[in-house]
């Protein structure tokens, strides 16, 4: 299992990388593709709550330290912890697709990250950014819960054999 995780941990890391060389610009600041998170939901639905938390804890260190700095740090954790809360309520509730879960964590990245930059820069104003912020969330969470249950169904049985 520990090979897999660590697996998990560079393809998240180069997912990030791969993100970073992406231009994204609708004008609007923090505006990513969210490719990263495709491990996220990979592994809220084959590893388990506590090593995908472990891992994407990992990856955010990881490249803030290597790519970013204590801002990316700042806004990819509180991204990360209120997206992570909201897709394991909704797991948990059952009921909610994959794809579901997977927008309620973009938009909720996104409106972590933009109360970190509220906090962080003392700038309410930063809130009318939201609306934008929810339609990428959205559009984005909905890619990656594609994605992830495609490649999630895919690896189901390589899971079970090494389990």
């Amino acid at each position: 299992m520990i090979s897999l995780y660590g697996m998990l941990l560079a393809l998240s890391m180069v997912l990030s990388y791969v993100e970073a060389m992406i231009p994204v610009n609708i004008g609007v600041p923090g505006v990513k593709l969210g490719l990263p998170n495709i491990v996220t939901v990979i592994g809220l639905y084959s590893i388990g709550t506590g090593a995908t938390i472990i891992i994407s804890l990992l990856r955010i260190f990881l490249v803030a330290f290597t790519f970013g700095n204590a801002m990316t740090l700042a806004y990819s954790l509180s991204g990360f912890a209120l997206s992570l809360v909201f897709m394991l309520l909704l797991k948990k509730l059952g009921g909610f697709s994959r794809i579901a879960i997977s927008v309620s964590g973009g938009v909720m990245h996104n409106f972590g990250q933009l109360g970190a930059a509220v906090v962080l820069l003392h700038s309410q104003q930063l809130f009318y950014y939201f609306p934008v912020l929810l339609a990428a969330g959205v559009i984005s969470g909905a890619v990656i819960g594609l994605l992830a249950g495609l490649v999630t169904e895919r690896i189901r049985l390589y899971l079970k054999k090494i389990a």
